[in-house]
């Protein structure tokens, strides 16, 4: 019988001694980016726009264009087409690959773009939530010209963790629209 007094003192001694377990605190992840800079895109093309010095331009076949950021692990994929009495077809299928997304995608919101002065028209749309593509974009001047463009991190993608990585990003495509002329 004493021993069995003696176990339960010393047990009681033992979990009367243990700390109070306080949940921690949620953590975020605090990124810090450099303050945005451009420069003018040096490859020559039907257009021409302003581009992140963080980000280089690659060339690639049919005028097509990709923007590499080389510390953010993404890129912005930059397709061209002429338009030929196509362009009906052209926001088509610029529309479908956009929600080509939808099923991965919690909302896609789009935001239109006129620049009567430059004739750019357009629109860009972001997609929330784990898609492969976060931000596509097309521009236009409706007679000779369609740029239609796509950012991609290469990861799996978690909305979350990279959602700081969007935003800055979507800086740079706003940039690049606001800059865009034709030739």
């Amino acid at each position: 019988m004493r021993k069995i007094i003696s176990f339960i003192l010393i047990s009681f001694l033992f979990i009367a001694c243990k700390e109070e377990i306080l949940p921690k605190p949620t953590g975020y992840l605090s990124l810090r980016y450099p303050a945005n800079s451009y420069q003018k895109l040096d490859i020559e093309r039907p257009y021409t726009f302003e581009i992140s010095t963080l980000a280089n331009a690659k060339n690639q076949q049919k005028k097509w264009l990709k923007i590499h950021y080389p510390a953010l692990k993404a890129s912005i994929d930059i397709t061209y087409r002429p338009v030929e009495q196509n362009l009906r077809e052209l926001l088509i299928e610029a529309e479908k690959l956009v929600y080509e997304h939808a099923v991965k995608a919690e909302e896609i919101t789009t935001k239109n773009f006129e620049n009567l002065n430059k004739k750019v028209y357009g629109s860009v749309q972001e997609i929330l939530g784990n898609a492969a593509s976060q931000i596509q974009f097309h521009v236009t001047d409706s007679t000779q010209h369609f740029i239609k463009g796509a950012l991609y991190f290469y990861t799996k993608p978690n909305y979350d963790s990279i959602l700081p990585a969007v935003a800055y990003i979507k800086k740079d495509i706003t940039h690049l629209i606001e800059t865009l002329e034709w030739k």
